[in-house]
């Protein structure tokens, strides 16, 4: 049976408050005492929750994590960032998804409440930004990892999505390349307005198609394009995979990738290596995004004030063989 703080406090005859106290060092405690208390301890094998002693000197050492899901292509990169900071740190973490929607979103706040971390880190799920801004009003120390262009109250990290637009943009038009079909992702996410604002502002796009960021609606728009006849000469997908369902859509129909059409993805996700060919896209810093939030978090809690406006790190153009 687990010894408890109970058994020791009972061997040692002292209370519970006591052994806490010799366990945070607190020097309320006369040195006789703290000895007997210290014997008993190695004597019954006791070992301290971590969480209990974290919690009984106001911090826990511990980071908490909401992600909306753990199977959207990138998110294990920016998972990756923040543990390899927080650990480096001396902090551990707790990782939350929202696979259950509300229900998820409230045992994770209800967690707050239980002081089970000392801050947060937040890849936003839909529809929760004002619950995350409430906390933040009550003085949670909160981290926004961003790539849908909104503008929190709190920190935030983000990328340069209207940047990562227009240089899509310029390398379509230096690989000779003036007809695109662009095909963004749901309209209510504000680094679409930004992909799509940036890639006209270098090249106005005719062809615009409401895409949802799965594969099968880039494969959809291409084919529906090319059964009308429509001439189009490059793809700019507003994300990876929806790229990748244009460029298996332009092979199928006996077309050649870049010949004939080249095909620009965003995001840059392992997959974007693995198709055929390799695919050209705007890499997001996903890892150096999930780092820089945890910094920033890791700052904060060190007594650093937070910065009033967003860290933006920059987004990259790699180009491969579906544009080269």
């Amino acid at each position: 049976m687990r010894v408890t703080i109970a058994d020791v406090a009972r061997a040692a005859a002292v209370s519970k408050t006591t052994v806490s106290r010799v366990l945070n060092a607190k020097d309320e405690v006369d040195v006789a005492t703290g000895a007997r208390v210290r014997e008993v301890i190695a004597r019954l094998g006791y070992v301290p929750s971590s969480r209990a002693v974290g919690l009984a000197r106001g911090s826990s050492r511990t980071i908490g994590m909401l992600v909306p899901t753990l199977t959207w292509p990138w998110i294990g990169e920016v998972v990756q960032g923040v543990v390899d900071t927080v650990e480096d740190a001396g902090y551990g973490i707790l990782l939350y998804t929202c696979n259950r929607g509300n229900e998820s979103v409230r045992h994770f706040t209800s967690q707050v409440s239980a002081r089970a971390f000392d801050g947060i880190l937040v890849v936003e799920p839909e529809n929760t930004l004002d619950t995350f801004t409430a906390l933040h009003h009550r003085g949670l120390p909160i981290v926004l990892i961003d790539d849908r262009g909104h503008h929190p109250e709190f920190p935030s990290v983000a990328t340069t999505n209207r940047e990562g637009g227009a240089s899509a943009a310029r390398h379509l038009l230096a690989t000779g390349r003036d007809r695109p079909l662009v095909i963004t992702g749901p309209p209510h996410f504000g680094c679409v307005q930004d992909r799509l604002d940036g890639f006209r502002s270098v090249l106005p796009a005719g062809l615009i198609v409401k895409g949802d960021f799965t594969e099968e609606c880039g494969r959809r728009a291409v084919e529906e394009l090319l059964a009308t006849a429509t001439p189009f000469d490059s793809v700019f997908a507003h994300n990876d995979l929806s790229a990748a369902g244009a460029l298996r859509a332009v092979r199928a129909a006996g077309l050649s990738v870049p010949e004939d059409i080249a095909v620009v993805g965003f995001d840059d996700i392992p997959m974007a290596l693995h198709t055929e060919p390799a695919l050209t896209t705007v890499r997001q810093p996903m890892r150096a995004m999930g780092e820089a939030a945890a910094g920033m978090l890791l700052a904060h809690l060190g007594g650093t004030p937070a910065p009033e406006e967003p860290v933006v790190l920059p987004t990259e153009l790699v180009a491969r063989g579906s544009a080269p």
